[in-house]
């Protein structure tokens, strides 16, 4: 029914992108797509057991064969920039865990997959992959549309590392 399953993230400490897109032919596909929320208030420890379940139910129900999350670029505010780091060492650990293979992408290697632009505005991101790639089911959430554009990413990505492996004698 599907090859070619990915999980992709998009990693926060207040919200988290996920989503499960697939191939039904020639036909991209959001199989299903999230977005986790963590109460401000609640421990760091907690938010973080919090995504971890999520991730690790997300793979249980869903068997992606990989995973991909967007990279943490750093900013101006390093505090946040810590708790985002955290949030994907948590998030690359569920998928370690359940032994599938994890690559990371830049936000301006995702854009450019699916917008052409590097700097594009998530509202760009989420028209281009439903008007430009046609892919079905995109969520309106901004968190879970950019986890689809960051599956969609490694999508691409997988398949030309895999014909450059394949025309090298």
């Amino acid at each position: 029914m599907f090859d070619d399953l990915v999980l992709g993230m998009d990693p926060g400490t207040a919200a988290v992108g996920l989503a499960v897109v697939g191939r039904r032919g020639p036909q991209v596909v959001v199989v299903w797509a999230e977005t986790v929320h963590t109460p401000p208030g609640l421990p760091a420890a907690s938010r973080l057991l919090r995504l971890y379940r999520s991730v690790r139910d997300a793979i249980t129900a869903h068997r992606p064969a990989a995973v991909a999350i967007e990279r943490l670029m750093w900013g101006r505010n390093a505090q946040s920039a810590m708790g985002v780091a955290r949030a994907t060492g948590v998030l690359m650990l569920s998928a370690a865990e359940a032994g599938l293979p994890v690559e990371e992408y830049a936000p301006l290697e995702v854009k450019m997959s699916v917008t052409g632009v590097g700097n594009a505005p998530k509202e760009q991101v989420r028209r281009a992959l439903v008007r430009v790639l046609g892919v079905e089911g995109v969520p309106s959430d901004p968190d879970a549309a950019d986890a689809v554009a960051v599956a969609i990413c490694h999508m691409q990505q997988s398949r030309l590392r895999r014909l450059s492996r394949e025309a090298v004698p």
